[in-house]
C-alpha cells in the first residue's frame, strides 16, 4: 500500500509553529506534497530523514511555492510546465517514477471580482495540455490546491458564491473538462454523495468552527489507475493552516 498526502500549508514556517512536524511524522506518507510554502531557497532547513526533497520557489518573495518529500527517489524531477509565463510562481513539481508521474500543483487564484480569471483560463488550458502529454507516456497522479470547488456539493454556500473565485462557472467547466479527458476525482470516486466534507475554510467569520468550507484540494488520477485506488481521505481535524491535508491510498 502506498500513501500520498497533499497539504496547502499557507506558509510552511507558520505551519511549523502549528504542528506541521507532528502530522508529518504521524502520517508517515510515502510521498508528501505541500503547496503555498511561501519560501525562498535557504529560508528553512527542514530535516526529514528518509525523504528526498524537491522544491519549487516563486520569484516573488513570500508567495506561492511547492515542495515534494518522497521516500523513494524518482527517476526525474521537473519544475514548472515549460511555459515561461506560468513558471515564475513555483506552482508545479513533477516527479517521474517507474509506473506513474506525480504532479503537485498550486493553481492560480482568480482573485476578487475574478480579476485574474483570464490568466487562470489560459493556465487551465496549458496545464491540461501538460497533463495530457504526461498521460500519453504513463499514468498521472495530480494533487494539490486546485482552487476550484467543482460541484455545489463541494462547498457550503454554492448559491451566494456562484460568481466568486473558485466557484465561477468558467473555473468549474475547466474541472469538468479535465475529468472528461480521462481523469478521476478520487474523493468523489469513493464518496460520490458525501456532504459537508471540506478542505479549506476562510479565516474570517469563524468559518472553520461552523464548517462553512470548500473542497478545493484534490487527488486526481488517470482513469486507468482506478484499479489501484484503495481510499481517499480528507483530514478535516488537522489544524495548522486554513487548508487541511488530503490523502490517497494506492494498492
Amino acid at each position: 500500500m502506498m500513501k500520498l498526502i497533499s497539504w496547502n500549508v499557507n506558509g510552511l514556517r507558520a505551519c511549523m509553529q502549528k504542528g506541521f512536524m507532528d502530522f508529518f511524522s504521524e502520517a508517515d506518507a510515502d510521498i508528501f506534497c505541500i503547496q503555498e510554502s511561501k519560501l525562498q531557497e535557504g529560508q528553512i532547513d527542514l530535516d526529514l530523514p528518509g525523504y528526498y526533497q524537491y522544491w519549487n520557489y516563486a520569484k516573488k518573495k513570500g508567495y506561492s511555492g511547492t515542495a515534494v518529500f518522497t521516500k523513494k527517489e524518482p527517476l526525474s524531477a521537473t519544475r514548472g510546465i515549460g511555459i515561461e509565463e506560468h513558471d515564475q510562481e513555483g506552482r508545479v513539481i513533477t516527479l517521474e517514477y517507474e509506473d506513474f508521474f506525480l504532479v503537485t500543483c498550486y493553481t492560480p487564484n482568480s482573485q476578487n471580482e475574478l480579476a485574474r480569471l483570464p490568466y487562470r483560463m489560459q493556465w487551465e488550458d496549458d496545464f491540461l495540455a501538460y497533463l495530457k502529454q504526461l498521460d500519453e507516456k504513463k499514468p498521472v497522479i495530480l494533487c494539490g490546491d486546485l482552487n476550484v470547488a467543482h460541484e455545489e456539493i463541494d462547498l457550503k454556500n454554492p448559491k451566494t458564491n456562484r460568481k466568486n473565485a473558485g466557484f465561477s462557472d468558467e473555473e468549474r467547466e475547466k474541472m469538468t473538462k479535465l475529468l472528461a479527458e480521462g481523469f478521476t476525482d478520487t474523493f468523489r470516486y469513493f464518496y460520490p454523495d458525501a456532504r459537508d466534507i471540506y478542505s479549506w475554510w476562510s479565516y474570517r467569520f469563524q468559518a472553520r468552527a461552523k464548517n462553512a468550507g470548500w473542497r478545493i484540494d484534490y487527488f486526481i488520477t488517470s482513469n486507468r489507475l482506478q484499479g489501484r485506488l484503495a481510499d481517499a481521505k480528507i483530514h478535516t481535524q488537522v489544524p495548522g493552516s486554513d487548508h487541511c491535508p488530503v490523502e490517497l491510498l494506492l494498492d
